[in-house]
């Protein structure tokens, strides 16, 4: 919601008047200098959108005001041009709305589209969250990161990085969407305060690493070569549910150099609809990206949802530190899934965040069943899921 500034304002009368952290109203005007506010300037205010109000026989800013529960300060500064002792019959004016419902529905087939409309959505009531385009997919769809909070340790999630496995994407996007409103709402999840975090942690989050995969399991092959070459990997089956790898044919969680030979020797020598690591590591744009922006990020922690097996492996060669244990534990204790430390399976992210920077990395496994998860499922995964996000962040 954006708001013009008059003489005298601040923003922390701002948050006074709308109940909302300063924090959050300082991060969501980054261009704006707090101690000098400009008349005229003009100021988000996160966690609040407006809507029109038909004056009525008898309505007054002081009844209006009322009737909502809101200040009538805050509809003069929303309503600058109207007087509030000659109001018309049948005249709009604006009322300021607080967000308490979530914008993003997850149960849904969650593509590029989807993910894009939210995150338009979801920038719009929550200006303080940033994006980043950390890349672009073969076909060049912008490769998006959310950051959101200001404190040293960034602790990372990441969904779809295999195409069949889109739900990953809607579970990450309705937290993200539960947990902005929690912030911005001064409220609990499970119990929780998570508003300390903020100042904590810096939340990164890639939710769709392989978005033309995604596009292909969900809508089917593109018009153009893409399409066509997608085609001839799937030997015409018109049917792309088993597909995994990239639009493609490389299987980006098989990229990485962490034993690749070993995945070159036993997978597909030639692209695939799953499983085939490339000609050599890190060939594909999407994987590179991911390993720049851990490289950049140097994340503390970092979490891969994947389905399904409702699985959480969390070694590598036992070069992971101590404490992954003790996190992984407490992800086994709110969600139920079961911790594995080994498999004979490597080339993945998480095993080479372990092997490169020696810190926790997991790879979480949404669900039970064969891919892709059915949405009926959807409900489940994510009360499943929901201590697993919070447990990253206070581990």
């Amino acid at each position: 919601m954006d708001v013009q500034v008059r003489k005298g304002d601040t923003l922390w009368y701002y948050s006074q008047l709308f109940n909302i952290p300063l924090r959050f109203i300082i991060d969501s005007n980054s261009g704006v200098n707090p101690s000098g506010l400009v008349v005229g300037q003009t100021i988000q205010i996160p966690g609040y959108q407006t809507e029109p109000y038909r004056i009525s026989p008898g309505d007054s800013f002081w009844k209006i005001a009322s009737d909502r529960r809101i200040s009538i300060d805050s509809l003069a500064l929303l309503n600058p041009g109207v007087n509030p002792s000659q109001l018309q019959i049948g005249q709009t004016i604006l009322i300021p709305s607080r967000v308490t419902e979530r914008i993003v529905n997850g149960n849904q087939e969650y593509d590029f589209t989807v993910l894009t409309n939210d995150l338009e959505g979801l920038l719009s009531l929550y200006p303080f969250m940033r994006v980043e385009t950390i890349g672009n997919s073969v076909m060049g769809k912008d490769l998006v990161e959310l950051q959101i909070g200001n404190g040293a340790k960034v602790v990372h999630w990441n969904g779809s990085f295999h195409a069949n496995e889109w739900i990953t994407s809607a579970v990450i996007m309705q937290f993200l969407n539960d947990y902005l409103l929690a912030l911005t709402n001064k409220e609990t999840i499970r119990g929780l305060d998570v508003n300390p975090f903020y100042d904590q942690i810096t939340l990164s989050i890639v939710p769709m690493v392989d978005p033309d995969g995604v596009n292909l399991v969900l809508n089917g092959p593109p018009e153009g070569p893409f399409g066509e070459q997608a085609i001839q990997i799937n030997n015409g089956n018109q049917d792309y549910s088993g597909w995994k790898a990239n639009i493609r044919g490389v299987d980006l969680n098989n990229q990485y150099p962490a034993k690749w030979e070993v995945e070159q020797e036993r997978k597909p020598k030639e692209p695939s609809p799953r499983d085939f690591p490339g000609y050599e590591p890190l060939t594909e744009p999407e994987a590179i990206a991911m390993a720049e922006l851990a490289q950049a990020r140097q994340f503390e922690k970092m979490l891969a949802f994947h389905t399904q097996g409702e699985v959480i492996y969390w070694g590598y060669e036992g070069l992971e530190p101590p404490q992954s244990l003790t996190i992984v534990n407490e992800f086994q204790r709110v969600s139920g899934y079961q911790p594995i430390r080994n498999v004979y399976s490597f080339a993945g992210y998480k095993d080479w965040f372990i092997q490169v920077y020696r810190r926790p990395g997991f790879t979480v496994e949404l669900g039970q069943g064969v891919n892709p998860l059915p949405l009926s499922q959807f409900d489940e995964i994510y009360q499943e899921t929901i201590g697993i996000f919070l447990a990253s962040l206070y581990m």
